[in-house]
């Protein structure tokens, strides 16, 4: 999608912006590519600066319940310094490193309700405005796409996925925000779980997957979350039985549903450590790697609103995503990308 816009800040008849990206998904950690196009007005200016910014909407829970608003992630200065003159076109082509933990979009062609977007801010003579956002869309990274694909062959069901404002404890976590994909469990763990959500925390070398496994409580005792943590190499993607690593996860987290009855392993403020033992690295084995296991209600934590601007909820429904399922069908996803007030967002310059 292309924004263009009549930047009002810098007065009637100053220059508008037409930010193009180039056509296709991104992977996170890759490159996006695309062109500012620069569009002159009724006299010359002076363009101090082009910046783009990654913004991403999220969730946050508070005491009150949860709201959503936009997060910035990213931004990058990708041009300024020269005089746009009287009605006369510029075109800046840009090149920017996403972060290796950008959220992803869809798998397989298909949106999982995630809403990424860049913003472009033009700053003239001191004056600055910024643009609607321009939809970015992300696929997985090959390891990760091959996790997805075989909770889907062992009969996890898509459920939904989401972006929750907060850290989780113990990890190599970069970004203010963590993507959640949430499962509904395999026919042959029904019996133990309710759920189980996956997150994956990119970095250059590998991945760091995060399982939270909603566990279904018995006759004589409540159900509890369990938290598990392992780190798979970019180098596994291809070379993996991951059918049977990741069911070998689940099997690791029904395992130690006796031995790890209390502890927070993954928030609150604490270390993260917790119930520490040696986990996998793309094995079943207790290899390399960490994992660690705990529940409760607040193993991921996160700071409160000031961050975001509170907005409405929204989701698409995925249908079927590379064996999986839609288990939920919620509603579908309205246009973000025109005409929305976002306000102030949290974020730095990269």
């Amino acid at each position: 999608m292309v924004f263009k816009r009549l930047l009002g800040a810098l007065g009637v008849g100053g220059p508008s912006v037409d930010t193009v990206l180039d056509p296709g998904a991104v992977r996170p950690g890759g490159t996006l590519r695309g062109q500012v196009h620069l569009q002159g007005g009724n006299a010359d200016v002076d363009i101090e600066h082009i910046t783009l910014e990654l913004v991403a909407r999220v969730e946050a829970e508070h005491e009150d319940g949860e709201q959503e608003g936009y997060v910035a992630f990213g931004r990058f200065t990708v041009g300024g310094g020269f005089r746009l003159g009287e009605g006369l076109g510029h075109s800046v082509p840009f090149e920017i490193a996403l972060p290796w933990e950008t959220p992803v979009t869809e798998l397989y062609g298909q949106a999982l309700g995630i809403v990424l977007g860049v913003r472009t801010e033009l700053a003239v003579a001191g004056a600055r405005d910024k643009g609607d956002l321009d939809a970015l869309v992300v696929s997985p990274l090959p390891v990760q796409e091959s996790i997805l694909e075989a909770c889907g062959q062992l009969g996890f069901g898509f459920k939904s996925a989401d972006l929750e404002l907060g850290r989780i404890g113990g990890t190599g976590q970069q970004l203010p925000f963590y993507q959640e994909i949430e499962l509904t469990p395999a026919p042959q763990y029904a019996h133990a779980l309710n759920e189980v959500e996956m997150t994956f925390l990119a970095h250059p070398g590998g991945t760091e997957v995060v399982l939270e496994a909603d566990k279904r409580g018995g006759f004589f005792s409540a159900g509890h979350d369990a938290i598990t943590r392992f780190t798979v190499s970019h180098d596994d993607a291809r070379q993996q039985d991951w059918n049977a690593v990741v069911d070998g996860w689940m099997q690791r987290m029904l395992e130690h549903r006796a031995s790890y009855g209390h502890g927070d392993a993954y928030g609150s403020g604490h270390d993260g450590h917790g119930h520490g033992m040696h986990g996998t690295h793309g094995h079943g084995h207790d290899r390399h790697g960490h994992d660690s296991h705990g529940h409760g209600d607040h193993h991921r934590s996160g700071p409160g609103m000031g961050t975001v601007v509170a907005a409405g909820a929204a989701g698409l429904a995925v249908g079927v995503v590379g064996g999986m399922v839609a288990a939920e069908v919620v509603d579908e996803v309205g246009d973000f990308f025109e005409g929305d007030d976002e306000g102030d967002e949290g974020g730095g310059d990269e």
